[in-house]
């Protein structure tokens, strides 16, 4: 298991999403240059897949921050992201209730 623990730099594009409700995934695009104020999450391998859980916050030129889930995004000038890598075994697994992949730990 991987730990985001800091991140700067800047984005030329990022999607970001906001949880509403199970099979409700509010997701938005913002193609414009922010810089990147803060990423935290987990990075896991899965069934040899790599599963990200990352929040950011961005800022804007008139310094607004927008944030949310991290669905994808598209580096500018540049990124300097710090990961903890840990041997924590962990894994996710469907929520019924809520449609989420919840994080297990072991």
């Amino acid at each position: 298991m991987g730990i985001v623990l800091s991140a700067i730099g800047q984005v030329k594009q990022v999607q970001l999403g906001y949880f509403k409700a199970k099979g409700n995934y509010a997701g938005e695009t913002f193609n414009e240059n922010l810089e990147i104020l803060s990423l935290s999450g987990n990075i896991i391998k899965q069934k040899g897949e790599h599963l990200l859980h990352i929040h950011g916050v961005f800022g804007g030129e008139k310094k607004n921050a927008i944030g949310g889930h991290l669905i994808k995004g598209t580096v500018g000038v540049m990124a300097e992201i710090v990961i903890l890598k840990t041997k924590i075994d962990a894994f996710r697994e469907l929520d019924e209730e809520t449609g989420l992949k919840l994080l297990n730990l072991e």
